[in-house]
This record gives structure tokens, sequence and C-alpha cells, in this order.
């Protein structure tokens, strides 16, 4: 078949109905394969591509996007290196997943490139993360990358970059998300977060906590890993000069940027205060406590779970302003966990985003007023509903924020880059 934009958007379309993606139906069993026999089978038809650039593998529940993007941006300052960067969710373009980032700022593979690449390999059978690990993997090599940052999926363990034997694991924070496959305690959850440590390899984990410690202590001694906790050790940089200039801010931000300077200090690498600041603009990373308005101001962040959304309420119930929340959710999480958290004295306009996986707008509104009984709730049919309620009802002081779901906050770019 002759590649044109038509033929891409209907190549697209295929993988995404045949191989579904956890993104758009949850952990499905053709969109969520444990293991790793289905992907090293892959990778080994594509030449294992990873062989021909070093790696750093990221792993964690919140800030392994933050994290990945700063030691990027970091790197890519370190003349003439030139880094791979391998995310997850996208938001609006697939290809966002896959970044080249260099010193003059970040690029997607193209179009034609995607194409070529599923026209060359067979991806039947595989699932829509192991075909897009294989993509990355193999178009970083094709860039000739020299070396490559690469977040998990999923947990550490089974997820399908566990193949990769890199320089350096990272491993950020450990909360409470995606209990039924990873389990139900943090101790449990930091077993399959370290499973990305590899013999002899050195392993930088953010935080020193007795529940998960422990964990990565037993792991690292076993496999004769260097281990740093990250909160042990002293700053390259005057991080809180730092982080008031920083491009990605958030309650997060302070934890994910030192864990990024001891990684990059780890590998023996000094820092580039600029590349830090301008993590953002440089990686392409969006929907971190993203500013998408001014007046009035519309902040909009990805964080879904009961330990990122706690940071994001406290911050923004700190913040003194009229609140407005436009905030939506999917069926499967933790409601009961999230909604003590929630600022009593904000007004909520409840969404339902356009993914079957959302909890319809009327469904949320119902449990809400049965789990915070004096919470002002209103609802709107769709995100852009809700955010053109939000508009009207705020005045240039008041402050809109937008969240609960990555499916939110990308019909929210998308709202406010048509704007413009």
């Amino acid at each position: 078949m002759k590649y044109d934009e038509k033929s891409y958007e209907a190549l697209l379309e295929k993988i995404f109905l045949i191989s579904p993606s956890v993104q758009n139906v949850g952990f499905a069993p053709d969109a969520y394969k444990p293991g790793l026999e289905g992907m090293r089978a892959f990778s080994a038809k594509l030449g294992d591509p990873w062989k021909r650039f070093r790696c750093i593998h990221v792993a964690g529940t919140n800030g392994k996007g933050s994290v990945a993007s700063m030691l990027a941006s970091m790197l890519a300052s370190i003349i003439p290196l030139r880094v791979g960067l391998y995310t997850s969710p996208h938001l609006t373009d697939f290809r966002e997943r896959m970044k080249v980032i260099t010193g003059r700022g970040w690029r997607m593979p193209t179009k034609r490139q995607v194409w070529d690449f599923f026209q060359k390999y067979d991806t039947s059978g595989l699932s829509f993360f192991e075909m897009t690990t294989g993509l990355a993997l193999w178009w970083f090599a094709k860039q000739k990358v020299d070396i490559a940052v690469i977040e998990t999926g999923l947990g550490g363990l089974l997820d399908s970059t566990n193949i990769i034997t890199p320089d350096l694991c990272v491993i950020t924070s450990i909360g409470l998300d995606h209990c039924a496959l990873l389990g139900n305690t943090r101790a449990e959850i930091a077993v399959q977060k370290a499973g990305i440590f590899k013999r002899g390899v050195p392993a930088v984990v953010a935080a020193e906590d007795p529940e998960t410690a422990p964990v990565f202590r037993a792991r690292a001694e076993a496999l004769g890993c260097p281990l740093i906790f990250a909160d042990s050790e002293p700053s390259p940089v005057d991080e809180a000069a730092v982080l008031p200039r920083m491009d990605l801010q958030g309650p997060c931000q302070r934890q994910n940027l030192h864990t990024a300077l001891i990684a990059l200090k780890t590998l023996g690498y000094a820092p580039d205060i600029r590349a830090i600041e301008k993590t953002a603009k440089r990686t392409g990373l969006r929907g971190r406590w993203e500013t998408l308005c001014k007046k009035p101001r519309v902040i909009c962040d990805i964080g879904h779970n009961p330990p990122a959304l706690q940071l994001n309420f406290s911050r923004l119930a700190a913040m003194g302003r009229n609140l407005i929340i436009v905030y939506g959710i999917m069926a499967d999480k933790d409601l009961a966990g999230i909604a003590p958290l929630m600022p009593a004295d904000a007004t909520y306009i409840l969404v339902s985003p356009d993914t079957p996986r959302a909890l319809p707008h009327h469904a949320l509104f119902e449990k809400l007023s049965h789990l915070r009984p004096g919470l002002s709730l209103r609802e709107a049919p769709g995100v852009a509903d809700g955010i053109a309620l939000a508009l009207s009802l705020a005045g240039p002081q008041d402050l809109i924020y937008i969240g609960g779901s990555t499916f939110v906050v990308t019909e929210a770019i998308t709202y406010f880059d048509n704007l413009q």
C-alpha cells in the first residue's frame, strides 16, 4: 500500500482496533500482556536495537515521566549527546511516546517512519505497548542516539521495557496504584518496581522509607547493585533557587528534581541549570501542573491516583483562591480513596471524557454525592462543556483546575490549543 496521510490514519485506526492500548481500554487481555517472552522475540526480529545505545531505565508510581524528561533534557545539554526519550501515555499524538532530544529541542518520528516500521515488521499477536516499545527502540537506533531514557509502562518486573540492560536504574515515588496487578501494599508494589534492577547496574531510588527500603536493599544485594537513596545524597545544585524557575511545576517536582540530579551525578555528569529549568520546553512534556490560561488561571495535571491527587489538592487549597475543579475519572479508579482528599470549598464540574473507560458524569455525581454530601457539585456532559462552564463561572482572579484523568487533560490541552 502506498503511503499518504489517509493511509497513515487508517494504519493507526487498525492498530488501535486490533491491539488496543491500556490507555484506551484498561488492562484487558488484548491490551496488557505481562511477561517478556513476546517482547524479547520481537526485539530479536528487530535486531535488538537497544544494544546499539546506552540506556537509563525509569520506574515508579508517580513522577517517572517528569524524572525521565529532566534526565533527557540534562543529558541532551552535554554536547554532542543525542538522547532518546520513551514515555507514556501520549496526550494528543501517538508519536509523543518517542522523541529524540538534542540541545536544540525535541522531535518525534515522522508519520512516514511509523508507516515504514509497520509495513516492514509483523506485529500480529503483540500488545499495543509491545509494538510501541519495539518501534521506539528501532527508531532510536535508526536515529543513532547515544543514550535513551526509557520509562516503564506498568510496574517493572514484567513490563515490556524490561528487556534492556541499562547503565542506570531509577525508581521514583512508590504509591498505591494498579493494585489488582501490582500488589495491595507499597512493599508489594516495590517488588515489581525493583524488578528492573540488573546485575551490577547502579540503582537510584528517590526516597528511603521503612516500608519499601528493605525490598530495594534485598533486591540490590541479591544482584550486586550499588544502591543509592537519593534523599540521603546532597544535591549538586541549589534546588531551592532552581525550582521556582522550572517550567515543570507541581507538588511532586521537588522530589523529582532531586532524584534526577542524583541520577545524573551517579552517571558521572554535571547538570546544566538551564536544561533543568527548560525541561518541558526541550522535551515537549505536557500536562504536569501546566498552566493553560492566565486569566483566569487554568491548571491541568495528569495525576490521577490518591498519592498524586493528595499533593495536588493540598497545593490548590493552599493557593487561597476561589477554586473551580473540572473533574473526570475512569470507572476503575479508587473514588472512595480520592473523595476524602477533595477540597471542601471548591466548586466541582463533573465531566465524562470521550473514552469507554470513563465513569459517566451522572454516575460520578451520584457517587460523590454519597461519599462527600457537602461538596458543591455540578455536571457537564463532556470536557469541553465543563471547561466552558468553568470559564463562565470564574472571575479573573479565580483558579480552575482540570484533572482526574489523562483523558480529561488531553481534551483540555486540545481545547485551549485551539483557542490560540
